[in-house]
């Protein structure tokens, strides 16, 4: 269970994002930003909720997404991909180029997902995100707050010392909405 201590922490953290304003919480929708929009909604709410829809997000994720819009209020502000440059993309190389090779992934990673994030960013100067130090070797030692030099903007990982366990123990002590993918592994 995520501990009071973890999450007077967390909110802690939303509070010195939110005195960073403007600020934006990228919300993929899995369980990390379902409990971040939960504690942002009562404690920071002056940060925005934002989104990539790369155009291959399952109808579970849209339908998160809309239950916790109508829950906490939310406003979701969707980025779609450059429509013009996706389909010049998928002429030249299809819909599912991205299996064929890494370079492609690459090339489609940077117009699905990359290039709306660059957008969803400009002009804030905080973002807030879901990551966690168990999530990865790569990820334990994540701060709390760091400076994204490539990007010029603070970065706050408020969840970084919680476990999956924590997360999930917060999501069904509140009863959040979660995708329901999680319950079909």
């Amino acid at each position: 269970m995520a501990t009071p201590a973890l999450v007077t922490h967390a909110i802690a953290v939303l509070e010195a994002a939110q005195a960073h304003a403007p600020a934006v919480h990228t919300n993929s929708f899995g369980p990390e930003g379902v409990v971040l929009t939960h504690l942002i909604s009562r404690h920071a709410p002056a940060i925005r909720t934002v989104s990539l829809d790369t155009g291959r997000l399952p109808e579970e994720t849209y339908a998160v997404a809309e239950a916790l819009r109508r829950r906490y209020g939310v406003d979701i502000d969707w980025y779609y991909p450059d429509a013009d440059a996706l389909r010049a993309f998928t002429r030249q190389h299809g819909v599912n180029a991205f299996y064929d090779s890494v370079e492609l992934r690459r090339r489609c990673c940077a117009i699905r997902k990359v290039e709306p994030l660059v957008r969803a960013l400009a002009g804030q100067r905080a973002w807030i995100t879901g990551r966690r130090r168990d999530q990865s070797q790569h990820r334990s030692a994540l701060p709390e707050r760091e400076w994204d030099e490539q990007r010029g903007i603070f970065k706050f990982n408020p969840l970084a010392e919680w476990s999956e366990a924590d997360v999930w123990a917060f999501i069904r002590a509140h009863d959040i909405p979660y995708n329901a993918l999680h319950d079909r592994h």
